[in-house]
């Protein structure tokens, strides 16, 4: 498939920027004004304002002199920049690929989009519209280049669209300035006498390199093709990502549910035919006034299993507000996973029905209550208690030991040990009672003392004598002495609770 490349150019940028804010503004003649040296410079014009002679560079009273009703506007030095930034990232929405060409342009990598919008022309007219209504004045090209396509875009007075491979007869006609050269090189190249490209680009290379540099020759190959220009995207473009534009605004839950269904069918097949599935995936909605809407799901192991992950976010679809409408949907998989053959087969057969449904259940709760709140806990080779366990990272983790299952232990360990105050008949004896957060204990049964001893090579300290204790009510708690009775009383903790 041919590269094809979009670029925009915005001619009017922080201008149509103050007319949006400012109606009153549109039907006169201002500029955008910084100090510079002393003096007042402009930095932008809007368009009646340029056709009163007006430029960008002149001194402000200077520009008064040619035009005294002339509006001068205090500029904002980072204005430019944020707007070309937030405007790439509304372009998202017609390709993954969408950079900053500062002062005033975006570059879209849109391969393989245009025909989701029914051919390029319907493309381009889509975008052109959409900003325009927006308010900003724009052109914009498609080329199989940025060098063709941002010739074109600024220079070209015919069709804004650029055959495939036709680079070359496109550029002929237009100015060397189209070729994105310094300043300098342009007007040497007009003293000789070069006014279009065509001019001068059956040349031999080694004439061109020696009168103008090498920077000529690379823009030329940079537009005709020889040589690939990098972009630097936005957002780094997410390589498992499926769109769906509509022919009409989607403003019903049942729409959103059919594009999502449609998404996710051609997702997971193709996630299928390279052996992953997905952990996380986001679905996006991107409405008509510009605003984004988006939810998001996590499994517990990896899936392309269309119903399966289609229940996770049917859960969440009615928090998606389409107001006036949604015109594009797009469902991304930024993590993804090898998927086991042995696995997906537990959704087409009656083999490992439990696993499966564990699987479901797991990521439908983390649906409804997030997936902190799920955790799946495997034995850790440690003595002390609260190191004997880890949280596993998934499902397919498999333990390095197995359950310690000779000695008693409590189905609720505390995270860290609680103090409690105790009383005991003798040294070395269970208590008789002890109080824990307030309330009092009395001891009807105890076993014990198991000890256990701090691991040295981690840690230095006392070891613990536990003991299970019995209350009167049948409670059952693990308690520990810490280290041997001495000249002082030592001290007693509750570290858990048995069933």
């Amino acid at each position: 498939m041919p590269k094809r490349i979009v670029v925009i150019w915005f001619r009017h940028l922080t201008t149509d920027w103050f007319v949006i804010r400012q109606p009153a503004l549109k039907d006169m003649p201002f500029v955008l004004a910084a100090p510079e040296r002393g003096r007042m410079v402009v930095t932008a014009a809007n368009a009646l304002a340029e056709a009163n002679g007006i430029e960008t560079g002149m001194v402000v009273a200077d520009a008064r002199a040619v035009f005294p009703s002339l509006q001068v506007i205090e500029n904002k030095p980072e204005l430019g920049g944020k707007l070309l930034h937030a405007l790439a990232v509304w372009c998202i929405r017609y390709t993954p690929i969408a950079a900053v060409d500062p002062p005033n342009g975006l570059i879209l990598d849109v391969t393989g989009c245009a025909h989701l919008w029914g051919g390029e022309h319907d493309y381009l007219k889509d975008i052109v519209l959409k900003l325009q209504s927006a308010g900003y004045d724009v052109r914009i090209a498609m080329a199989d280049t940025v060098g063709a396509a941002w010739a074109v875009c600024r220079y070209g007075q015919g069709s804004p669209i650029v055959e495939t491979g036709r680079q070359a007869d496109a550029l002929l006609s237009l100015s060397p300035a189209a070729l994105r050269l310094e300043p300098d090189t342009i007007q040497r190249m007009q003293k000789l006498g070069l006014y279009q490209i065509r001019s001068f680009i059956g040349m031999p290379r080694s004439v061109l390199r020696r009168r103008f540099g090498q920077l000529l020759l690379d823009r030329l190959d940079q537009a005709l093709g020889p040589m690939n220009e990098i972009i630097d995207p936005v957002q780094p473009a997410e390589p498992y990502q499926e769109r769906l534009p509509c022919l009409e605004p989607i403003v019903t839950a049942t729409g959103i549910k059919i594009a999502l269904q449609k998404l996710l069918e051609t997702l997971c097949q193709r996630l299928a035919s390279e052996g992953k599935g997905l952990r996380t995936a986001i679905f996006r909605g991107y409405r008509m006034d510009g605003e984004i809407e988006q939810i998001d799901i996590v499994t517990n192991g990896p899936s392309c299993h269309v119903s399966h992950l289609f229940k996770l976010f049917e859960l969440k679809i009615p928090t998606i507000e389409p107001a006036l409408g949604i015109e594009l949907f797009m469902l991304e998989a930024p993590v993804v996973e090898d998927i086991d053959p042995v696995q997906e087969t537990l959704w087409k057969t009656g083999r490992g029905n439990e696993d499966t449904g564990l699987l479901e259940l797991l990521d439908r709760l983390a649906g409804r209550a997030g997936m902190q709140a799920i955790r799946r806990y495997l034995p850790d080779e440690h003595y002390w208690p609260e190191r004997s366990v880890k949280i596993a990272a998934s499902l397919l983790e498999k333990p390095q030991t197995t359950w310690r299952t000779d000695r008693l232990r409590p189905v609720h360990l505390l995270p860290q040990p609680e103090r409690i105050e105790t009383s005991e008949v003798l040294p070395d004896y269970p208590p008789i009672l002890f109080r824990y957060k307030g309330k009092v204990h009395k001891i009807r049964r105890s076993d014990g003392p198991e000890r256990i001893e701090r691991e040295w090579w981690l840690e230095g300290g006392l070891h613990r004598d536990y003991y299970c204790l019995e209350d009167e009510s049948g409670a059952r708690y693990w308690v520990f002495r810490l280290g041997h009775y001495g000249e002082k009383k030592p001290e007693w903790f509750i570290h858990g609770f048995f069933a």
